[in-house]
């Protein structure tokens, strides 16, 4: 059977603000079929009870969506054309319950497990950071132990929140006791601010984690320091997970826990195409929340964030 490549709608076919609000205008795939032949696949995940201030990531989606209508096939910086040598749709949203934080995420992994059954790669527009144990729960499934490159304001590695165990600052520490990660392979970028005892950076560097704080990315070009993280995480199938709150409010403030002192847009994507070559098995884009972007700026970051994330997949071609 002759290879598909689906294109996003050129905005000389359908004005930019026409047309129905899939990623990058790409088409909206829904039968088995046509989900066999995907190679890769935007999905949303509009989950926000699993928040500890700001909710609002529910809308995250479908506002990431609203904003990529302006991004092009072609990568102008690094060649990339993703959409020649793969095929890309978007595959909507996963159907969370919204009243019941347990029972999403079961939903969520029954999910991923289907989409990596398929042979898709994710991904992900979130949603809050919850969404990621789940997903890698299923990749956990699929791949084994991963590797991950983990660009967030904080650590995610909390014992509990409130009591409770799954909450979207417990990720990384559920996911390190489910045995979901190579903890020898796992990076953490961005992290600073406060934290409730002086320990609280240590626990992912006793795991075997790279902790690269905020300060340590200061004033500089993350060139040099993704050329070590590609050595760290390499030799297996990765996972990348991006927290917008990793950039600072100043460009991304659609959060719901910003932290000044923060990453650049720059610096972003110096860290996804710096993860150029790795086995990456999918990503997610998390924790946008619109209610508190007034001008879309922090959706229009995700979207274009996601779109370099695709174009670093396996597989895609340079031009």
């Amino acid at each position: 059977m002759e290879k598909t490549f689906h294109q996003p709608l050129g905005g000389n076919e359908m004005p930019r603000f026409g047309g129905i609000a899939t990623m990058m205008r790409l088409p909206y795939i829904q039968s088995a079929e046509d989900k066999r032949q995907l190679d890769a696949a935007f999905v949303g995940v509009p989950l926000d009870i699993g928040t500890s201030l700001r909710s609002g990531t529910r809308f995250g989606p479908r506002d990431i969506r609203a904003q990529s209508v302006m991004i092009r096939p072609y990568n102008m910086a690094t060649g990339a054309a993703p959409f020649d040598s793969l095929n890309v749709a978007d595959i909507g949203d996963v159907a969370i319950n919204t009243f019941n934080l347990a029972e999403a995420v079961r939903i969520i992994e029954a999910a991923y497990d289907e989409i990596l059954d398929y042979g898709i790669k994710p991904l992900t527009l979130g949603g809050d950071h919850t969404i990621t144990l789940p997903i890698l729960r299923a990749i956990h499934r699929k791949h084994g132990k991963v590797g991950l490159v983990h660009v967030d304001a904080h650590a995610d590695v909390n014992d509990e929140m409130f009591g409770e165990k799954i909450a979207h600052g417990t990720t990384f520490r559920r996911a390190v006791e489910e045995g979901l990660l190579d903890c020898q392979r796992v990076v953490q970028i961005g992290l600073r601010a406060q934290g409730y005892t002086a320990d609280d950076f240590n626990w992912s560097r006793r795991q075997g984690f790279r902790v690269v704080q905020a300060e340590e990315c200061w004033h500089r070009s993350l060139e040099p320091l993704m050329a070590e993280v590609r050595e760290k995480v390499g030799g297996g199938p990765v996972y990348l997970s991006f927290d917008i709150d990793g950039i600072d409010p100043a460009w991304a403030p659609g959060t719901g826990t910003p932290e000044i002192g923060g990453l650049t847009t720059i610096q972003g994507m110096e860290i996804i195409r710096g993860c150029q070559g790795l086995d990456l098995v999918g990503c997610d884009l998390v924790e946008v929340s619109p209610p508190y972007d007034t001008t879309g700026s922090t959706s229009l970051l995700g979207a274009n964030l996601l779109y370099e994330m695709l174009c670093i997949l396996p597989g895609v071609e340079r031009r």
